[in-house]
C-alpha cells in the first residue's frame, strides 16, 4: 500500500560521526580526533552508557572551514606551505 508519496532515492549523510568515521573524513588517525576534541578545536558529545564519542556533521565541516581558514593565513604570513611528507608532486 502506498500513500503517494514518492521515497528520495538518494542516500542521507549521517548526522552523527564515530572518531572512525571523522578520522577517515580528515585522513588522520582516531587518537588525532581524540586529541582535537579534547583540545575543544572540534566539539563532540558523549552518548550512551559507555560514553561513545560522536562529532555532529556540521560541527566537522565547521572544523574543517576553520582550518582552511587557518592556513590561508598562515601562507599569507609566511609564504608557500612546506611539504607534509605525503608523496605529492615534486617543484
Amino acid at each position: 500500500m502506498s500513500d503517494g508519496t514518492v521515497p528520495d532515492e538518494r542516500p542521507q549523510p549521517l548526522r552523527f560521526l564515530t572518531l572512525q568515521q571523522a578520522g577517515e573524513e580528515l585522513n588522520v588517525q582516531r587518537t588525532t580526533v581524540m586529541g582535537l576534541i579534547k583540545s575543544g578545536e572540534l566539539p563532540a558529545i558523549q552518548v550512551g552508557g559507555r560514553g561513545q564519542w560522536r562529532i555532529e556533521r556540521t560541527k566537522l565541516e565547521d572544523y574543517i572551514a576553520t582550518a582552511y581558514q587557518r592556513g590561508r593565513a598562515e601562507i599569507a604570513r609566511e609564504g608557500q606551505p612546506e611539504d607534509d611528507g605525503g608523496g605529492g608532486d615534486p617543484e
